[in-house]
């Protein structure tokens, strides 16, 4: 009994640590979006320079007590999740740029979980049945009522614009279902912390090659070095150390569903810091989709406590 309710307690926690990860990156879009139009930095220069604070905070905090033979035995998941990690947030820039926010956040967003969840049933690592398509179902059906209101890109978009907007996003999903289903097995077997730290040193040095194409120099003014302190302390290496701590206590479905709450976050911070006001749909969008976080919390749970 007492390892049952144990299991349930390592569950929750996990979940509210994903969910917090989310939250922080959820804020990391409105800084981006500021460093971009006040500022006029590029995508390529804001992530090379949060994974770049992020990786020199997370090596100072776990370089020491990395097991570096460990890591080395995972050498290839650590270059490709972190490669993952970097690439499939900048496809997701591109698709920005080309069709606005909204579909290219959408496929980016809810893709994941679908393709998680088949990967994870052909694996037979997870059970399909009504309870979980429905779950899953509501919560995806949430986050397009929070998202869809944000718009596209306000204007006629010829077909070659369409076609790369809509390639990029769907390359930013894939990265993002690749980049989740390893990162659990890796933060389990050398602990979220020195998985974190490999993974954001590898995603800093892939960003690092934009450098080659885009000049990654930082900025001279003291706000936008600000915000990006923020992007590589809070959104990277806090963000990410939480995100791999719940990734290897949770099953890939119920991880990549409690990440869609970055765009509730940053939906209700909007509302709060400019002013926008949530229509009733994205009211109910917001209650579908933590009733699936819960309900998805609720099955994780329940399976650690049948495996006690």
């Amino acid at each position: 009994m007492h390892a049952q309710k144990q299991a349930s307690a390592t569950t929750a926690q996990a979940m509210a640590a994903t969910c917090g990860a989310a939250f922080l990156w959820g804020t990391g879009a409105l800084v981006v979006n500021l460093l971009i139009a006040r500022f006029g930095l590029s995508p390529e220069n804001i992530s090379f320079w949060r994974f770049f604070i992020g990786a020199a905070l997370l090596v100072v905090l776990f370089g020491r007590a990395v097991p570096l033979e460990s890591l080395w035995s995972r050498r290839w998941a650590v270059l490709g999740a972190g490669s993952c990690m970097a690439l499939y947030v900048l496809c997701w820039f591109w698709g920005i740029a080309r069709l606005g926010a909204a579909i290219p956040t959408l496929i980016a967003l809810c893709l994941p979980p679908v393709l998680v969840t088949l990967w994870t049933v052909l694996r037979g690592r997870e059970r399909l049945d009504l309870m979980l398509l429905v779950t899953l179902a509501g919560a995806l059906a949430g986050t397009v009522l929070l998202v869809w209101r944000h718009g596209g890109a306000g204007g006629p978009v010829d077909a070659d614009t369409l076609l790369w907007g809509v390639a990029f996003s769907v390359a930013s999903a894939l990265l993002y279902s690749v980049f989740s289903l390893v990162s659990g097995p890796l933060s389990s077997s050398v602990g979220a912390g020195p998985a974190t730290m490999g993974l954001t040193v590898v995603a800093a040095a892939v960003m690092g090659l934009s450098g080659f194409f885009v000049p990654l120099d930082w900025p001279s003014q003291v706000p936008p070095e600000a915000w990006l302190l923020y992007l590589g302390l809070a959104t990277a290496a806090l963000a990410l150390l939480a995100f791999s701590w719940g990734a290897a206590r949770l099953s890939p479905t119920a991880l990549t569903v409690a990440t869609l709450t970055e765009p509730l976050t940053a939906v209700l911070l909007a509302a709060v810091l400019l002013g926008e006001q949530l229509s009733a749909s994205q009211w109910v969008g917001a209650a579908l989709l933590l009733a699936g976080i819960v309900a998805l919390g609720r099955r994780d749970a329940r399976r650690e406590r049948r495996a006690a």
